[in-house]
């Protein structure tokens, strides 16, 4: 009879052991889910993109930036960019890339053209964090017209067409940003339609 009651015993700790693993689990998934919703994402290519997260985590998921993220490897920039920043980075899609000359992309990619690579990327690149709104009002304050020193030593110029940001380079090439606002935890990104060059 004893031995009927402690195996009983038994089987009903176990189950509770179990119960209360299980709860532990769902609070935990729960609390994480709280966390990441409350925190205001914005979707890039696909991906959710966290304002708790840097630059780097953030971009490496988005399906829109692997070009982005193999010119910013291949510069030797990630470590950079996972700095402490902040960093306001205007950030270039695939189809951006697309646009350049034939053969662009590949020949900026090789070993030997690391510096004109490091030069192009940082050209996209400003110190500090600028916010659309920042942005905005500096262009108000210069009657329609911006400079913004990129981390390259060039200039971007930013104006506004209607409702949209735009940017031209020192060529005199423009690019839209198509999606603004893309907080990170050590900065901003605005994606942008076309790559900057610097003169």
């Amino acid at each position: 009879m004893m031995k009927i009651i402690k195996t009983s015993i038994m089987k009903m700790i176990k189950k509770m052991a179990l119960l209360a693993c299980v709860t532990l689990l769902a609070q935990g998934a729960v609390a994480q889910n709280k966390m990441d919703s409350n925190e205001k994402t914005v979707m890039v290519g696909g991906a959710a993109m966290y304002p708790s997260k840097n630059i780097i985590e953030n971009a490496v998921n988005s399906k829109d930036h692997t070009t982005l993220v193999a010119a910013v490897k291949a510069a030797g920039l990630v470590e950079t960019l996972q700095g402490s920043g902040p960093f306001t980075v205007f950030a270039p899609t695939n189809e951006a890339f697309d646009k350049l000359p034939k053969g662009t992309v590949e020949t900026l990619l090789k070993a030997e053209n690391k510096g004109m690579l490091t030069g192009i990327l940082t050209y996209h690149v400003v110190s500090g964090k600028l916010n659309s709104s920042d942005i905005a009002a500096m262009i108000k304050k210069g009657n329609g017209k911006a400079e913004l020193k990129t981390v390259a030593g060039g200039m971007l110029t930013a104006s506004m067409k209607g409702n949209n940001l735009i940017l031209t380079d020192e060529k005199g090439g423009t690019s839209m940003v198509t999606i603004k606002d893309v907080n990170q935890s050590n900065g901003v990104i605005h994606v942008v339609n076309t790559v900057l060059m610097p003169k």
